[in-house]
């Protein structure tokens, strides 16, 4: 009644403190000193080597002079703008057909789950192979058709203007994980919902906006955030698939702040270049967060 802890709750609280303390531990090594530090580090000079000399603001002002800087961040911004809209509607396709019920249900799930379980970098060779203008898989299949009508098939690796679209559909590949999340989302929507719309004539189209959509909206939100994220930050794929791509075509931001960072040992400038990027995910997200505040709906305002 006082406010004052009991010895009970005190002993209490004092074993609670033992047990997360590793967790306490690795949050303040891992997480919360890395980012203080390259907060730190953006304003100064650093070459890893030597310590590092504080200069201020320079970073900053020179990454909005530099041109590279530009044309990492237009192909990161590029690329998420093609994945992240392809990636959420083929998953919530995938999940719609799966949630029918069919004929070795569970086996057609772990089929389309599968892929997104393979490492990056193992994925990025296999697509490389297939995406091979000379002897890939896909200019194979597509190749004799397209030859046919007078049409040579594209040079996916060697191409500028088709490096992008190499690298969405190889990001398509793993959709998995985001069906798996609306597959859960769809089961929650009740059947009594889509009986009665059946009964008032409501067609696929208008149960969809307005029964299945509602019901998805907080994991259509979650993959939305998480899409945003993970485009944003593809480092990986084209890394492997590509470096920095024909005439810088797939050069983004994680990669300059990498080459920057561990190549050439500009780490200052790199910090900078990542909080840059941090402060454009935040952004994106709360922009995201407030538009779907008036069209995500939780627990009891779905019914």
């Amino acid at each position: 009644m006082n406010g004052l802890l009991t010895k009970k709750e005190a002993g209490n609280l004092g074993w609670g403190l033992v047990f997360v303390s590793p967790w306490l531990a690795g949050l303040i090594l891992f997480a919360a000193y890395p980012l203080l530090a390259s907060l730190y580090y953006s304003f100064t000079d650093f070459s890893v080597l030597l310590p590092p000399v504080n200069v201020g603001l320079l970073n900053y002002r020179f990454l909005f002079q530099d041109d590279l800087f530009w044309t990492s961040m237009k192909n990161t911004v590029l690329f998420a703008t093609m994945s992240v809209p392809l990636t959420l509607g083929l998953s919530l396709l995938a999940a719609m057909l799966l949630n029918n019920r069919l004929r070795m249900q569970g086996t057609f799930r772990a089929i389309y789950f599968l892929p997104s379980l393979v490492p990056l970098v193992p994925l990025a060779i296999l697509w490389s192979w297939m995406f091979n203008s000379n002897c890939g898989l896909i200019n194979a299949i597509i190749g004799p058709p397209l030859r046919s009508m007078g049409i040579e098939p594209p040079n996916w690796l060697e191409a500028a203007g088709w490096t992008k679209p190499a690298l969405v559909f190889t990001k398509i590949w793993g959709i998995g994980g985001a069906m798996v999340i609306f597959l859960a989302a769809l089961q929650e929507a009740p059947e009594h919902l889509y009986e009665s719309a059946d009964l008032d004539g409501a067609g696929a189209w208008r149960k969809f906006l307005s029964i299945t959509l509602p019901f998805i909206s907080p994991a259509l939100y979650f993959n939305l955030i998480i899409g945003i994220i993970a485009s944003l930050q593809t480092f990986a794929l084209p890394y492997v698939m590509m470096g920095r791509g024909p005439s810088d075509s797939t050069y983004f931001l994680t990669m300059y702040i990498y080459d920057q960072g561990f190549k050439y040992l500009n780490m200052g400038y790199a910090c900078a270049m990542a909080w840059i990027m941090f402060l454009i995910i935040l952004i994106l997200t709360l922009i995201a967060s407030r538009i779907s505040s008036r069209f995500v709906f939780y627990g009891e305002e779905k019914t």
